[in-house]
């Protein structure tokens, strides 16, 4: 098989990251014999260092054009100015919605070595498998109108600052991305959890019903409602009982940060990001991508956790490259050196040594290239 691939490494980590995630797909391409070609590109901070903008015309083109993106990550202290017009995180944003990439899936399944990582107890944890649904290109993050202006304070007769961000859904919106919530149910334990704030949202309220009429289509897979704080307590108190969780933008950015301590670390979880476009074989195009961000306080050290990187390497295999079995080895690959006690700074206990980045990286290579053996999870 051959396959295009563009690399947004990004700011921070996202380099270091990347670069462990690409010698592990080299490993994949050598044992089952596939042609990767990758394109390196901008985004973020250092595209608006080198260009102006978080997201360079020749960046799109690209992504536009391959079969799939592999991202590190975007934004650092040097960009975070509150009032630049400019800001990394415009890139990521803009390329999913050019892209358009409606949901994101963020699967959450402690691996059974790093119970002790979390800091839950292990009984609290059994059993959890769960995927998050997110829908990524509506919402508050894109509602319009978004400006800030002068307003009068009737209180103090003063002028004042005033900023707004709209959310809105359409029904079409929700639809689709409900459509595919219950489309993965059904592969896996046939219930979705809707999340929203309906009690106090206009906008949540369109998103509970237009998700229950989508129910209906799907007579064998449970709906549920939850509130968004309810939800984020029962992600602490019993994640077991979650199977496929839908919900929209804001809510899953911020459920989903919660849900990485249920594995140990936010470097461990990876994420998808599709919409309803394919690619040359026929798979869709999606953006594969670590749920971190681009921890500026350890760039450059070389002690970031690439596993995320690497299993979001796994979703890109498996959803826009149609090929499960290399996905599964690497998935696999994974397992065993966290079985054999081999961790990063993020996961090492007290007294326990940690690996760097790269070694990390290279231990899950060669378990690719060595092991003749099944995945066994």
């Amino acid at each position: 098989m051959k396959a295009k691939i563009t690399l947004l490494p990004g700011d921070g980590i996202g380099p270091e990251v990347v670069a462990a995630a690409v010698d592990v797909f080299a490993a994949v391409a050598e044992r089952f014999g596939h042609s990767i070609e990758y394109e390196e590109h901008l985004i973020g901070g250092c595209a608006i260092d080198a260009h102006g903008t978080a997201l360079p015309e020749d960046t799109l083109e690209s992504c536009q054009q391959a079969d799939a993106v592999l991202l590190g990550a975007v934004g650092g202290p040097k960009w975070d100015d509150p009032t630049a017009a400019v800001r990394p995180e415009q890139g990521l944003l803009g390329l999913r919605k050019a892209l358009g990439l409606f949901a994101n899936l963020r699967p959450v399944q402690p691996d059974p070595a790093l119970l002790s990582a979390s800091p839950l107890r292990p009984e609290r944890l059994a059993g959890v498998d769960l995927l998050v649904v997110r829908e990524l290109t509506g919402g508050i993050y894109f509602g319009q109108p978004r400006l800030r202006h002068k307003v009068l304070n009737e209180e103090t007769g003063q002028e004042e600052t005033e900023a707004i961000d709209t959310m809105s859904y359409t029904e079409s919106e929700v639809r689709r991305v409900a459509h595919l919530a219950f489309q993965l149910a059904h592969q896996r334990r046939s219930k979705v959890t809707s999340v929203d704030k309906a009690n106090v949202l206009e906008c949540s309220r369109l998103w509970r019903q237009t998700v229950s009429q989508v129910a209906a289509e799907y007579p064998d897979v449970t709906l549920e409602h939850l509130l968004v704080d309810a939800a984020a307590m029962h992600l602490l108190t019993r994640p077991a009982s979650f199977d496929v969780m839908l919900t929209a933008n804001l809510f899953g950015d911020i459920l989903t940060d919660e849900a990485s301590v249920l594995s140990g670390s936010m470097g461990n979880l990876p994420s998808a990001s599709l919409g309803g476009a394919t690619n040359s074989l026929g798979k869709a195009r999606g953006l594969y991508e670590p749920i971190h961000g681009s921890a500026p306080d350890i760039a450059g050290k070389g002690i970031a956790n690439p596993i995320g990187t690497i299993l979001s390497l796994a979703l890109l295999l498996e959803h826009s490259l149609g090929l499960k079995t290399e996905a599964q080895v690497v998935r696999g690959g994974v397992q065993r050196i966290l079985s054999s006690g081999y961790r990063t700074a993020d996961l090492a206990q007290a007294g326990q040594n940690s690996l760097s980045t790269n070694e990390i990286g290279t231990l899950i290579r060669k378990q690719i290239l060595e092991f003749a053996g099944q995945p066994t999870r």
